[in-house]
């Protein structure tokens, strides 16, 4: 199981999945800008593309050694859940993933602005704040922790890099928010002026309703599955060994 692994290097397996998810974020969302500059629909449809199978690729890159949770609600939701069989994340293990997981998320945009040419710290002035955006990330977040944790709960390890990343794809059209999901990759965002950005103004009212959706979607989730708190959400033995019967999970 990869939380066989020592604590320090899932930490950072955290840390580096998150960091790249957000470059992979950041820095397609400036590629589709130069690229496609007077068609906002093609520059959302060559971000959503690069993402989705970024955080697939991603997922299967890291699960091994941390479950690649890249995502600060799915390891709460995680230890919430196996509080009482003891198969979730412990408070020292979110302790480390947490932090990891943030500071991840904001050297990852960084590295997305040098790598185009850009100031490695540009605050987004890009503001994300109304009632329709914040109901869409309560969705988004909601729809994303029911689907992995009842990828966790039915044993179909396997399909989670795939259904992650096409979920999340899905759900930058879908929702009027594009799908932030993740407070990480929220914060990691308002470090970049550029189209995938967000206000600082702006994250908190994001983050707050990713938390509701998180909250959301583990209730239905303990109403589907009644059973989920008793699965692990190791992705690690289900990359490694995909024909393996074990449970699983990952985020965006």
């Amino acid at each position: 199981m990869s939380r066989a692994q020592p604590l320090w290097r899932r930490a950072l397996a955290e840390g580096l999945g998150t960091g790249l998810l957000v470059t992979v974020v950041v820095g397609s969302g400036i590629a589709a800008a130069k690229l496609s500059p007077s068609d906002t629909g093609l520059q959302l449809l060559e971000n959503s593309f690069a993402t989705a199978l970024g955080l697939a690729v991603l997922i299967l890159m890291f699960g091994p050694v941390s479950d690649a949770h890249f995502n600060p609600v799915v390891s709460l939701v995680d230890c919430w859940l196996g509080r009482r069989s003891g198969t979730g994340l412990t408070a020292r293990d979110l302790a480390a993933y947490l932090p990891a997981q943030l500071g991840g998320g904001i050297i990852g945009a960084i590295l997305a602005n040098l790598m185009y040419d850009e100031t490695a710290v540009t605050w987004s002035t890009t503001h994300r704040s109304a009632g329709h955006l914040y109901l869409g990330e309560t969705v988004a977040t909601a729809g994303l922790i029911l689907l992995i944790f009842a990828l966790a709960r039915t044993g179909r390890a396997a399909s989670a890099p795939a259904a992650v990343g096409a979920y999340i794809g899905a759900a930058y059209w879908f929702t009027s928010s594009t799908s932030f999901a993740n407070p990480a990759v929220t914060i990691g965002r308002a470090f970049s002026d550029t189209f995938a950005g967000i206000a600082p103004g702006s994250v908190p009212g994001f983050v707050v309703f990713q938390i509701l959706g998180a909250v959301l979607g583990t209730a239905a989730v303990a109403v589907l599955y009644p059973d989920a708190a008793k699965a692990d959400l190791y992705l690690g033995e289900a990359v490694a060994t995909p024909h393996a019967e074990t449970t699983a999970g990952a985020p965006s």
